[in-house]
C-alpha cells in the first residue's frame, strides 16, 4: 500500500510545478503568491507592473513576431514574458508604431525588461516549487 501511495506521488511531482509557472506568467509575481510567499510576490507584482506602466506611459512599442527578424522576434517573446499585461494591452487596441524619441526608446526598454524580469520570477517560482529553494 505504502509503494503503490510513493509511486502515485512520483508520479505527479513532475506534473506539481505547472501552476505555480502558469500562475507565475499570466500575473508577475502570481506564482510567489500561489504558493503564499506574500511578501516576495506583492514586490515582484508591483515592479514588475510598475515598469510595464512605465513603459506604456513612455509611449514605447511592443516587439512583432518576425521568424525572419531574430532580433525582432527575440524582443517578442520578451515582451510577452509579462504575460496578461502583454496580452492585454494588445487585446485592448495598444499599439504604437515606431517613434523617433528617446522617450518612446526607453519606453520600449522598459517593456521589453518588464518581460525579462518576470522571466526570471517564473524560474524562481519554480524552484520553489520544486523544493531548490525556500
Amino acid at each position: 500500500m505504502a509503494s503503490k501511495q510513493a509511486a502515485t506521488r512520483s508520479s505527479l511531482e513532475p506534473s506539481l510545478p505547472v501552476v505555480p509557472v502558469l500562475a507565475a506568467w499570466l500575473i508577475p509575481g502570481g506564482g510567489h503568491l500561489w504558493q503564499r510567499h506574500w511578501g516576495r510576490g506583492g514586490l515582484l507584482l508591483f515592479s514588475v507592473g510598475s515598469m510595464f506602466a512605465l513603459g506604456l506611459a513612455m509611449r514605447g512599442r511592443f516587439f512583432e513576431l518576425m521568424p525572419a527578424n531574430i532580433v525582432e522576434t527575440l524582443g517578442f517573446l520578451g515582451d510577452l514574458g509579462t504575460g496578461l499585461l502583454f496580452l492585454g494591452a494588445r487585446f485592448f487596441g495598444y499599439d504604437q508604431g515606431v517613434m523617433a524619441s528617446p522617450m518612446a526608446d526607453y519606453g520600449t526598454k522598459f517593456l521589453l525588461v518588464a518581460g525579462l524580469l518576470n522571466i526570471l520570477c517564473i524560474l524562481d517560482a519554480y524552484d520553489i516549487a520544486t523544493g531548490k529553494k525556500s
